[in-house]
């Protein structure tokens, strides 16, 4: 156990590259696709009923497929805030005082055992979120394992920090004060994790494996949306507690409805201590303002590209369209505004003006999207039709301004798929109403400046006030490069220069990134640093005379 632990935390010293699950699906059972097909079939229009909870009021669920457009017909166990917060307090007895080495056994085997289910959790995680299967799998399966294993590393490495006794001695002259003294990691108290509809595991499992490994009883309320795939996960680490002879509501579920929502009444009970949160700033800025708990947070950005130069335009317009169409531009981490000078951008064959980068960006985001072999596979579905209502409601307003419509793509093994391509709309950067707010989804602004110093200074504008968790930067200029990264680090966000091939900004990697800074108002907490996991527990030392 703790060798696994070592080379994981070894990693995160070293930020090099390390995966301890491989995010290929051909490194796994040869039918594991036909199997998790079944398994994730074998659920539709059943009660779920692999979560280990008793207390039930009934049955809930109200999941839709966007590829098949369909509901799921998936009822879950639902339960009173009373009855979670109950059973989690009497649950906290036990795991607040279980040993860090019983926590992390218990925690590396829920993730062992997740790792088995991993195609059906793939299933479960497209018909909820319309994430391609292959994007399904990667960051609901080992992508998300991995970051549980940063966070649990992480949060053994400081459990571990201090000895749990010693025996102090100071010299007075005559004689020698002798104290026995021993050191505590004292968990907050109960934790609620607030999951969001596009990635249902990958941004719910960090705060969750956090919470738990520093003796934490969780509660998972998942977005009503996107049940299903973090409930297979909860059913496994339930699973890991039953067999290791501990409370299987250590870690429970609570799901509920849009109409009915209890994560209110969760947030604001006096147990619950600690919060994660994933989601829109509304209510993130809700989950900030509660008093006694110590929460932490993901919100809305406005992501930016400076793009000043580019020695191989065409390849810089194809990754830019691949950032913003992968996944319909439904990700945190996705291009928004794309910041160009009026004098257009330097590049090895002389100078492009802003037109033509324009035309660039549609043209190969509109290539992409009607290619029979790449469209459908990296666009996904829409989650949420309000996404496909926003992209409608922003072209209206943009009008001429429109270089390049946001078009339906057809899927031809979903044909009721709900999707839409990254509309791309020219505007000037006098013109803050269209572009100067989170437009999430498909939508793409290729914002006019008065030059490259210009389109620094609004992304930083932007990154300060509104929040950002990446920024792209295209430039041939090494000291204007130097001056991006200084300037967009002062506001707490990192930047990617001059990526190509197969690097997209969208991808942060575990063990070597960190996802969000904490700095700015995309949100307060970063995962995975120090501060992520030594929060959720406090070091108390007492002293006797030995």
């Amino acid at each position: 156990m703790k060798a696994r632990l070592e080379a994981a935390y070894a990693a995160q010293q070293n930020r090099t590259y390390y995966a301890a699950w491989p995010e290929s699906p051909r490194a796994y059972a040869e039918d594991g696709m036909a199997q998790g097909l079944a398994a994730f079939q074998s659920l539709l229009t059943q009660n779920f009923s692999a979560l280990s909870q008793t207390g039930s009021i009934g049955w809930v669920g109200e999941e839709v497929s966007p590829y098949m457009m369909t509901g799921l017909g998936i009822q879950y166990p639902q339960f009173t805030s009373e009855t979670l917060i109950q059973q989690a307090n009497d649950a906290q007895l036990v795991w607040g005082k279980t040993s860090a080495d019983e926590r992390a056994a218990v925690l590396l085997d829920a993730l062992d055992r997740v790792a088995v289910k991993f195609f059906d959790i793939a299933y479960a995680t497209m018909h909820t979120t319309g994430q391609s299967f292959m994007m399904s799998f990667q960051a609901s399966g080992p992508h998300a394992n991995d970051r549980a294993l940063e966070v649990l590393s992480m949060a053994f490495h400081e459990l571990n920090r201090f000895p749990l006794s010693v025996d102090w001695v100071k010299n007075m002259g005559k004689f020698d004060l002798q104290l026995k003294k021993n050191y505590k990691a004292v968990p907050k108290g109960i934790a609620l994790v607030i999951g969001c509809s596009t990635f249902p595991t990958w941004n719910t499992v960090p705060g969750l494996f956090g919470s738990l490994m520093t003796g934490n009883a969780s509660i998972v309320k998942p977005h009503p949306k996107s049940v299903l795939p973090i409930a297979m996960v909860v059913a496994e680490m339930q699973a890991a507690l039953r067999a290791a002879g501990l409370p299987e509501t250590v870690v429970q579920m609570g799901v509920d409805t849009l109409d009915n929502p209890i994560t209110k009444h969760l947030a604001e009970d006096v147990s619950v201590k600690l919060i994660d949160y994933t989601g829109g700033s509304a209510f993130g800025d809700y989950i900030e303002s509660l008093s006694g708990k110590t929460v932490f947070t993901e919100k809305a950005g406005v992501n930016s590209v400076i793009l000043q130069g580019a020695k191989d335009p065409v390849a810089v317009f194809g990754n830019l369209a691949f950032a913003a169409s992968l996944y319909s531009g439904q990700m945190c981490t996705a291009p928004q505004n794309v910041f160009v000078s009026a004098d257009g951008i330097s590049t090895a064959e002389g100078s492009l003006s802003y037109d033509d980068v324009v035309a660039g960006i549609a043209q190969a985001i509109k290539g992409l999207a009607e290619n029979p072999k790449m469209g459908a596979g990296t666009l996904g579905a829409i989650q949420n039709d309000a996404t496909t209502q926003r992209v409608k409601s922003v072209e209206a307003l943009a009008g001429a301004a429109v270089v390049l419509p946001s078009m339906a793509i057809e899927n031809a093994e979903f044909p009721d798929a709900r999707t839409a391509s990254p509309a791309v709309i020219a505007v000037d950067a006098a013109d803050i109403a269209q572009w100067k707010h989170e437009c999430f989804g498909p939508i793409v602004f290729v914002v006019k400046t008065t030059s490259a110093e210009h389109s620094l200074a609004l992304a930083k504008e932007c990154a300060t006030n509104l929040g950002a968790i990446t920024c792209s930067c295209y430039s041939t200029d090494e000291d204007f490069m130097n001056r991006v990264e200084d300037e967009m680090n002062a506001a707490f966000t990192p930047v990617s220069f001059n990526f190509g091939g197969a690097a997209f900004v969208n991808q942060h990697a575990a063990f070597s990134d960190f996802h969000v800074t904490g700095g700015n108002p995309s949100g307060n907490a970063s995962f995975t640093d120090a501060q992520y996991v030594n929060r959720r527990f406090v070091w108390v030392g007492n002293r006797r005379m030995a």
